[in-house]
C-alpha cells in the first residue's frame, strides 16, 4: 500500500471535526478509524463560527497531545474563515462564518489549539491576506491558498508574503471564471506555489489531473482526499451541517440543489488508488501522498 500522509481530512465515518456537537469519544474514533487507512493526517476545521473553534480546537488539541496519536496526528489545518464568501469560491463552506483576514482573531483560534496549528489556508485577494501570510508564517504554519478568486498578481503576492502550498486545486472556484486570469492557470503559472489536488474520481477530471501533474511534476504536488464527516459511508442521503447531500453509488458527495461537491467520500488510499489506474508509477504516489505532503508542514 505505501506510506500516506494526508493534508485534509474533515472527518470520517459520520463525525466531522468542525461539528458543533463533536466530542472527545467522536475525535479518538474517528482518528482510530483513519489511523487504519492512513500513517498520519491532519484533522481539518473549515469555516465555522468562532464559538465552534472555541470548542472544538480545545478537544482536538487535548486528544492530539496523547501519545497513541502525538505522532501520527501532528496538527491542524484550518480550512477558513479567512477565505472568499463568493459563490462558487466558497465550496460547501457557511458564507455567514466567512471572515476578513484578521491576526488577532487568528491568534485566538492558536490560542484554541494549543499551538497545534500547522496549515492554514487563506484566500489570496481578500484584504489584508499578506499581512496575515506573514503573521501566521513567522509563527512556522505553512500558509496555502484556496477558496478563492485570485488572480496573478495576488498569488505572487502572497507567495512573495510567504504562502507555499496551493489548496485543492481546480477546486473552490466558480465554474465560470475570467479566461485567462483566473486561479487555476494562475496558480500552475506562479512558481513557488505547489498545489493540493483531490485525486477521488469526481474533484478533478483526469486530464486536468494529468496538465497539472505534467507541469509541476511529481516531486512537488500533493495528493489529499478533502475527506468529508461522511466519507466512508454507503451510498444514499444526509444532511451535512446546512447542506442536503447525496452520496451516488460511484462515490460522488454533492449538494445537488446547488450542483457542487462537498468534500469527498474517498479516502487517501482510494485517491492513490486513482492514480495507480492513471499509469502513475508506486514512486509518483509515495511522493504525492507522503514524501511531498510531510515535506510541505515538516
Amino acid at each position: 500500500m505505501g506510506s500516506r500522509f494526508d493534508l485534509q481530512v474533515n472527518g470520517y465515518l459520520g463525525v466531522g471535526f468542525s461539528d458543533p456537537d463533536l466530542t472527545e469519544a467522536g475525535i479518538r474514533a474517528t482518528f482510530d478509524s483513519y489511523l487504519a487507512l492512513v500513517d498520519g493526517f491532519l484533522p481539518t476545521v473549515v469555516t465555522s463560527p468562532e464559538e465552534v473553534y472555541r470548542r472544538n480546537l480545545p478537544l482536538l488539541a487535548k486528544a492530539m497531545a496523547e501519545p497513541a496519536y502525538a505522532a501520527r496526528v501532528p496538527g491542524l489545518h484550518l480550512e477558513g474563515p479567512f477565505i472568499s464568501p463568493e459563490p462558487g469560491a466558497v465550496g460547501a463552506h457557511c458564507p455567514r462564518s466567512v471572515r476578513d483576514p484578521d491576526p488577532a482573531l487568528f491568534e485566538r483560534l492558536l490560542d484554541y489549539a494549543d499551538g497545534r496549528i500547522k496549515l492554514l489556508t487563506i484566500a489570496a485577494e481578500r484584504p489584508g491576506s499578506d499581512a496575515l501570510c506573514r503573521h501566521a508564517v513567522a509563527a512556522g504554519i505553512t500558509v496555502s491558498l484556496g477558496h478563492q478568486m485570485a488572480r496573478y498578481d495576488d498569488l505572487c503576492r502572497l507567495r512573495d508574503a510567504g504562502a507555499r502550498l496551493l489548496t485543492h486545486l481546480g477546486n473552490g472556484m466558480p465554474n465560470t471564471v475570467p479566461r485567462h486570469d483566473n486561479s487555476l492557470l494562475a496558480g500552475l503559472a506562479v512558481d513557488g506555489l505547489d498545489p493540493m489536488i483531490i485525486t477521488d474520481g469526481h474533484h478533478l477530471p483526469d486530464h486536468v489531473i494529468k496538465v497539472i501533474l505534467d507541469h509541476v511534476g511529481c516531486g512537488r504536488a500533493i495528493v489529499t482526499s478533502d475527506a468529508s464527516r461522511l466519507a466512508g459511508l454507503p451510498a444514499g442521503h444526509y444532511r451535512d451541517g446546512e447542506n442536503q447531500v447525496v452520496i451516488e453509488p460511484d462515490g460522488k458527495l454533492w449538494n445537488p440543489e446547488v450542483g457542487c461537491l462537498v468534500g469527498s467520500s474517498a479516502h487517501l488510499g482510494q485517491c492513490a488508488d486513482r492514480l495507480r489506474q492513471l499509469g502513475y508509477s508506486e514512486a509518483d504516489l509515495t511522493a504525492l501522498t507522503d514524501t511531498n505532503p510531510r515535506r510541505a508542514v515538516g
